[in-house]
């Protein structure tokens, strides 16, 4: 799902246009069977809060078991999320490690831990690759590439963007 506005990154630095960010996850999706790039959270407008975005997934799938999948430096802030008690009723939260201490969510939480192998990469240290023209290879696929390029995305100083 891509946020509309990620409300909490907001005014922290300079956010890629949601138009940007979808055609990059969407890019990235592409071919990978049961994947799609949401947008459901760019037609709602305004600032993107995850419990309103299930809510209205779950007005139109009533059936389906949502999960919420978030790195565990992100895991760290849930409390702080707009009416993360709603939305832990709404969702199984998994939590994927990253790399660093591993998060421990209050056991009123319904979680699930999720051990990946640990890719000392974030998406600022992507950016910053592809404006000093570090190799990406295994880390973006070609597509998402393209679109970077095509769309002309990460080319001003490192950390302009985000």
């Amino acid at each position: 799902m891509v946020a509309n506005v990620p409300w909490q990154k907001e005014g922290s630095r300079v956010i890629t246009p949601a138009q940007d960010r979808l055609a990059m996850v969407a890019a990235a999706v592409a071919g990978v069977p049961g994947l799609v790039a949401g947008e459901t959270e760019i037609q709602m407008g305004g600032p993107s809060y995850t419990v309103e975005t299930l809510r209205r997934l779950r007005d139109v799938h009533a059936d389906a078991s949502f999960f919420t999948i978030v790195g565990d430096d992100a895991a760290a802030g849930l409390p702080t999320w707009e009416r993360f008690q709603e939305l832990t009723e709404l969702t199984q939260l998994v939590v994927v490690d990253r790399p660093g201490s591993p998060v421990e969510l209050s056991a009123a939480v319904n979680w699930i831990r999720v051990e990946v192998p640990h890719l000392d990469v974030s998406s600022t240290d992507l950016r910053s690759r592809f404006t000093d023209g570090r190799p990406l290879d295994y880390l973006i696929t070609q597509q998402v590439l393209d679109v970077i390029q095509e769309r002309s995305l990460y080319s001003s100083p490192i950390g302009a963007q985000a």
